[in-house]
């Protein structure tokens, strides 16, 4: 097991004296530490962000305890380990990762962090350039400034500088937020070839269901500070079980079920996307 909460609570002091709001309630949660592809969904202020953060120590919980890679994190009130090792098993990407660069070149800035968690320069050097063919950042961007990059160029060093102390678990607020549709498949491309090449767990927020139906191995749905749901996507969409968690269906699910009514086709939900539904077209899937 990678990570484990129990019976989590945080609540955050509110605008009155003595006054508490709760972000999330109760709890219970159990991550594997390799091969799976987490989507956090939910409303906007239904607690995702908050929940995330305590994979890391970003955040300590009011009571209850998060168990992650055998460290035992407890009450903000309470004596806790040391959060370094934990973050070096756990690395978190922000929502907005390129706002984390401040070295003066992209080389030296992905270099950054492996050299915080104990690498040897030379060491720090070659992951880096390791990471860096792997995301496919060119050579030539290593001695530019970060801030002379694209946008989604930006984001793609922030990750990569995540990436190079090769944390197990990878977690990620909104990664795709505010790119463009080819620099958001891009970039989920990245994470679907880290996932798969180096079993890596990947826990992911978004709002875009067509992501989530895409790349999730599993589910969790939040409300109001609460846990939903939590499991595949076949059984939250075929259900129906996605309206009571307030979320979209995705559009490839909208174009099957258009093309089974009109066309008495057996299109299955396992569809992932518009490739694998031609595919399907063409003799794959369908039972007439």
């Amino acid at each position: 097991m990678g990570i484990s909460f129990k019976e989590l609570n945080h609540s955050y002091l509110g605008a009155v004296k003595n006054d508490h709001i709760d972000a999330i309630t109760n709890i219970n949660l159990d991550i594997d530490a390799k091969d799976e592809f987490i989507m956090v969904v939910g409303k906007t202020g239904s607690g995702k962000s908050t929940l995330v953060q305590h994979t890391n120590g970003l955040l300590l919980p009011t009571s209850g305890t998060i168990n992650i890679f055998e460290s035992i994190i407890t009450s903000k009130k309470r004596k806790n380990p040391k959060l370094k090792p934990v973050r070096r098993r756990v690395g978190f990407v922000f929502q907005f990762p390129e706002y984390q660069l401040f070295e003066e070149t992209v080389l030296k800035d992905i270099m950054f962090a492996p050299k915080i968690f104990g690498y040897k320069e030379e060491e720090a050097l070659a992951r880096a350039k390791e990471v860096a063919k792997i995301l496919h950042i060119d050579e030539s961007w290593f001695l530019k400034s970060p801030f002379n990059l694209s946008g989604g160029e930006m984001r793609k060093v922030a990750i990569a500088g995540i990436l190079a102390y090769e944390p197990d678990i990878l977690v990620l607020d909104e990664p795709t937020r505010g790119l463009d549709p080819k620099g958001a498949l891009e970039i989920m491309e990245m994470f679907g070839q880290i996932h798969k090449e180096f079993h890596k767990t990947i826990i992911m927020i978004t709002h875009d269901m067509n992501i989530v139906y895409k790349y999730a191995t599993r589910i969790v749905a939040m409300d109001k500070g609460n846990i939903i749901y939590d499991g595949n996507k076949f059984d939250l969409f075929e259900t129906h079980k996605y309206k009571e968690c307030h979320l979209l269906k995705p559009d490839i699910l909208n174009i099957i079920d258009y093309l089974n009514e009109k066309n008495n086709l057996k299109l299955s939900y396992d569809i992932k996307d518009e490739q694998e539904l031609l595919i399907s077209l063409k003799g794959g899937k369908i039972n007439e």
